[in-house]
């Protein structure tokens, strides 16, 4: 197939294209910078340089690959585009990867069916973003948390589904490029466990992510389907191990109001109400097998 990969320069971008050559797709991804032109050839892949919240560049970047199927993987979360994490300010940090979601979306969805385009694939999140009451693990049929940037995700997936598409929930990316950051504060020893760290995470590697997406893809999926792995776990476990993982001193402890001060009422409810995700859907569904079935694994095996 034809495959337009907006966003193919990201962390899951780069595990995601060269895949897709290998099974005999012909790939046009793009990137916001000329610079990374030269890794999206190398990846195998057709490289153009696109804004995605310009209409027309997306229409007629589009309209030049032709594609059979157009996979949205925009977001602006690295320290290029979104500046240092400050979840203090969340409405600041995500504000651009939000546009993506919801105007990029917009013209990637406007232009795949301008120029008939049969399939849609979106990203979208579950790492810790469930819905804060009940169980400690969610479904594809449980509301998400009402927190930053969960309204526009929520249309984002409305959109898609309404056109036929499928939407990628994927829980936190790790591997190399995708943590890099967080290690070197685990490191420094700047990623506290705030009070019982009992908030749930999902995680997921990128490789296993990039398969479940070509699987996605290949089969044309339709509607929502949770990427994680098989073990959503509360930060009181994985930040520990984590931090063993990777050669560092355990996490200081800090208690709840204190965190509030230094980091935000956001911060704090990520890692003492954060709900996880059920993968069975996308295990059943997609005949998807993970390489690192637990995070327990990968961070002893899959960050490097």
């Amino acid at each position: 197939m034809r495959i337009f990969v907006a966003g193919g320069s990201g962390a899951l971008g780069q595990r995601l294209v060269p895949l897709l050559v290998a099974r005999g797709h012909q790939v046009t991804a793009t990137t916001t910078s000329k610079a990374k032109l030269g890794l999206l050839e190398q990846l195998g892949a057709d490289g153009v340089v696109m804004d995605g919240l310009d209409a027309s560049a997306v229409g007629e970047a589009v309209a030049n690959a032709k594609p059979d199927v157009v996979v949205n993987q925009m977001t602006a979360l690295s320290a290029a585009h979104a500046g240092k994490p400050n979840l203090r300010k969340p409405e600041r940090f995500f504000e651009q990867t939000n546009r993506l979601r919801s105007e990029g979306n917009d013209h990637l969805l406007a232009a795949g069916q301008a120029t008939g385009a049969e399939h849609f694939v979106a990203q979208g999140h579950a790492s810790m973003n469930g819905a804060r009451e009940g169980g400690w693990v969610k479904t594809e049929e449980d509301p998400l948390a009402e927190i930053e940037g969960t309204r526009v995700v929520a249309q984002m997936e409305q959109a898609v589904v309404a056109a036929g598409g499928v939407v990628l929930r994927y829980g936190g990316f790790y591997g190399p490029g995708a943590t890099d950051d967080q290690v070197e504060l685990i490191r420094k020893r700047r990623y506290p466990l705030v009070g019982p760290g009992t908030g749930h995470f999902s995680w997921i590697h990128l490789d296993d992510a990039a398969t479940a997406t070509v699987l996605a893809i290949e089969q044309q999926a339709k509607g929502i389907y949770n990427i994680v792995d098989d073990d959503p776990a509360p930060v009181s476990e994985w930040l520990p191990y984590l931090a063993a993982s990777v050669g560092a001193k355990p996490p200081r402890r800090v208690p709840v109001w204190l965190a509030r001060l230094l980091a935000g009422e956001m911060a704090v409810d990520m890692v003492t109400e954060g709900r996880g995700f059920s993968n069975a859907k996308a295990k059943r569904d997609l005949g998807w097998e993970l390489r690192y079935p637990s995070w327990r694994q990968g961070f002893r095996e899959g960050l490097r």
